[in-house]
């Protein structure tokens, strides 16, 4: 056998002045397999080539569709993912002209893994999702497993980390898939990743280690450098640093041996330049081609033809443009003298506009700390059983504080949408689950107007969607909140109506219905705008803020709809709006009901605040105390980190804003020596700050000034 391929290709050369004659996809074919597997890639690549301007010349579209994919494959193999991701490209744009097919869908695959190995993890997931839904169309199955673990890895890099571990895990349990063992590998690996991103360190080494072992088997290299560096990593924080440095040297070595071996694959230094002769070549060989044809058809005396009618057209039109050149430049001048008075002008709207978003985001940043302390006072002092003649104005004080906190919290909403702080999340949720939720909460709300409340949900709605279902909550909150405020011994029904299912998305129509006072016609689109509520009347007369609406619609825009209005001035009002979501097929776990804690967790808790503002102190200190717990307070930073490494407390307030080391430093310096201590973070969270962002400076948890005693108590009591 091994000397009939030597034969096969002497032969090969011997006739390679008769290539013309001898083209036909079969010989390039073979010549191509037969380099691969003597680790010839230059030639392979050279061989795809040819047979892919042939199927060009001859309209051969699923032939150049399938050698397109095979170039691609080549690439992908040798870890040049950039040619990888042009070659799937092309591919694809040459098999949307045909009927679907299973060599269609993986191509989708494989670019969506190109664009993982690029870090590319929007196009991937966009990719993957076309690769599953033409395999879907096909009934085929083989490739289910790689595409979850694919999805699996998206998942884990947008911090999905409890999605992306049950797919992952669901991979590994996978008994029909025994023969991928590099499938479970790579499971087991993302899983290790995920353990060790939580600091859950000997738990990633136990996934490690498994998928150590298999891959053993698989003879992945690829992988298998990835699980040394990771196995590296561990190793290094569990001080274990001999093995740390064994791991690390083995990926090290083991990455320059792949990368010499491609390199020797290919059988050239200079990779860029082969693909620079290889694209000349094709050009080439393209444009030889397509003269010859041209030669055959007799096209000479049409192109003559036009030729001439084309400079009779042309010299006309080169009179005309002389004609108008003087024109033309004195109009461009004065053009470019406006368009730069246009930039000067957008450049000063646009300096006005990030001044007004830091001077809001400042103002209402710095009102939450003395109002946070107005609030606890408030608290503390109504937990003290004040007098009757004192309850009445204990109770308004409370009320005018959490007005003003909703009235912050707007601005504060309002000036992210505005500078592009807000992010959309893309979650699975109930919708109709969340509708429930929201009517029952707002219950008493209705009967204080004595208004009949309906909800009205179309079955056809399918359970699972994905979306943001925080963003949609304020929605539908402030929309009803509006109408059972205005309306009184009326009716306020809210309905959502499943549009249409096309392409696993559902089009949902949201639409709330009140008879209530109405809107006046000249009044329909201000009420949009900031601090609007149609007349001065109205705002004395039902309180507000007048953001609600106006953060309303900056959220339906936010999430790709638009909202409509039509009202009858005291006849009552109809909000409306359709949103797109990606429909989830999957069923989601059933949600476990929290359980409220026994305030006996209080008792005796040793506690440290740390807190520079002594109103803030006294609160904070007088609050924990009325609990049971014991409370030690502190006003920096650095004397936070010194109080740690000698003590032990079983839980950390810590004020993100403090003089001279700030929150999240300190609590990244205590987690260099203690990783146990639950720190829950006080904040005035501003335009720049969210929650993620504290979280990863290893903060267990966030508490926003100013808080809700309930709110206090019970994220103290998860965290203890």
């Amino acid at each position: 056998m091994k000397y009939l391929f030597i034969f096969i290709f002497f032969t090969s050369l011997l006739h390679s002045q008769k290539m013309e004659k001898t083209d036909s996809l079969s010989y390039y074919d073979n010549l191509s397999n037969y380099n691969i597997k003597i680790n010839k890639y230059k030639d392979a690549l050279s061989f795809i080539q040819k047979a892919i301007n042939y199927s060009e010349i001859n309209n051969k579209t699923k032939e150049q569709a399938d050698r397109t994919f095979n170039l691609g494959s080549i690439y992908f193999e040798l870890a040049k993912y950039n040619d990888a991701i042009e070659s799937f490209s092309e591919s694809i744009t040459l098999y949307e002209s045909l009927p679907p097919s299973s060599r269609y869908a993986q191509t989708y695959y494989y670019l969506g893994v190109c664009h993982i190995k690029k870090e590319n993890y929007t196009s991937a997931e966009i990719c993957l999702n076309k690769a599953q839904s033409i395999f879907k169309e096909l009934n085929i199955s083989d490739f289910n497993e790689s595409i979850k673990l694919q999805k699996g890895i998206i998942y884990k890099s947008a911090g999905k980390y409890d999605l992306a571990s049950r797919m992952f895990s669901t991979i590994i349990s996978n008994q029909e898939i025994v023969s991928q063992l590099d499938l479970k590998a790579e499971a087991l690996y993302q899983i290790g990743l995920i353990e060790k991103i939580k600091n859950r360190n000997n738990l990633a080494l136990n996934y490690l280690n498994k998928a150590y072992e298999l891959n053993a088997k698989t003879k992945n290299l690829e992988q298998k450098s990835n699980i040394l560096l990771a196995l590296s990593d561990i190793h290094e924080r569990l001080l274990d640093r001999s093995s740390a440095y064994s791991y690390l040297k083995s990926h090290l070595n083991l990455k320059e041996n792949i990368s010499i071996a491609n390199n020797e694959k290919l059988g050239i230094d200079d990779y860029e330049k082969f693909k620079e002769t290889q694209q000349a070549k094709k050009i080439e060989q393209i444009k030889k081609q397509k003269k010859e044809k041209e030669k055959e058809n007799k096209f000479a005396k049409l192109i003559n033809i036009l030729s001439i009618a084309l400079i009779s057209i042309l010299s006309l039109l080169s009179l005309s443009l002389y004609k108008n050149n003087i024109i033309r430049n004195k109009s461009n001048l004065l053009l470019t003298e406006k368009n730069n008075e246009l930039i000067v002008a957008k450049e000063k709207a646009e300096k006005a506009s990030q001044a007004r978003s830091e001077f809001l985001s400042t103002v209402s940043h710095e009102l939450r700390t003395p109002l946070n302390a107005i609030n606890g006072i408030t608290h503390l002092l109504l937990e003290e059983k004040p007098k009757k003649s004192q309850l009445h104005y204990l109770s308004s004080l409370q009320f005018s504080g959490n007005y003003l906190t909703t009235f912050i919290n707007d601005i504060l909403e309002i000036n992210k949408i505005e500078s592009d702080k807000a992010e959309i999340e893309n979650i699975n949720f109930n919708l109709k689950k969340l509708l429930k939720d929201i009517k029952k909460s707002l219950k008493e709300v209705a009967l204080k107007n004595e208004n009949q409340f309906h909800l009205i949900i179309d079955d056809a709605i399918p359970d699972i969607l994905i979306g943001d279902p925080t963003k949609l909550s304020q929605i539908v909150m402030n929309l009803i909140n509006n109408a059972l405020k205005f309306t009184k011994n009326g009716k306020v029904t809210i309905t959502a109506k499943l549009l249409s299912t096309e392409n696993n998305t559902a089009a949902i129509r949201f639409q709330i219905i009140d008879t209530g006072i109405g809107i006046p016609q000249d009044k329909l689109e201000s009420v949009f705008e900031s601090f609007s509520q149609g007349s001065i009347e109205i705002n004395r007369k039902y309180g507000g803020t007048g953001l609600g609406l106006t953060i309303v619609n900056k959220l339906i825009n936010l999430l790709g709809g638009q909202i409509k209005l039509e009202s009858i001035e005291g006849k009552g009002a109809s909000f409306s709006f359709d949103l797109d979501f990606k429909v989830n097929e999957l069923q989601l776990p059933e949600e476990k009901k929290t359980k409220t804690y026994d305030e006996s967790v209080f008792k005796n808790i040793k506690v440290l605040a740390v807190e520079d503002n002594q109103i803030n102190q006294m609160i904070t200190k007088k609050m924990l105390e009325n609990k049971g717990m014991l409370c030690e307070i502190i006003g920096s930073g650095e004397e936070a980190i010194e109080i740690v490494k000698n003590n032990k407390f079983d839980l950390i307030l810590m004020d993100v804003h403090l003089p001279g080391i700030n929150g999240t430093v300190a609590t990244k310096k205590i987690r260099e020596f203690d990783t146990t201590t639950p720190i829950i973070a006080i904040t005035a969270i501003s335009l720049n700050e969210n929650r993620e962002m504290l979280l990863s400076f290893g903060m267990n948890d966030v508490i926003t000034k100013p808080f809700a005693p309930a709110d206090f108590y019970d994220t103290i009591a998860q965290n203890i």
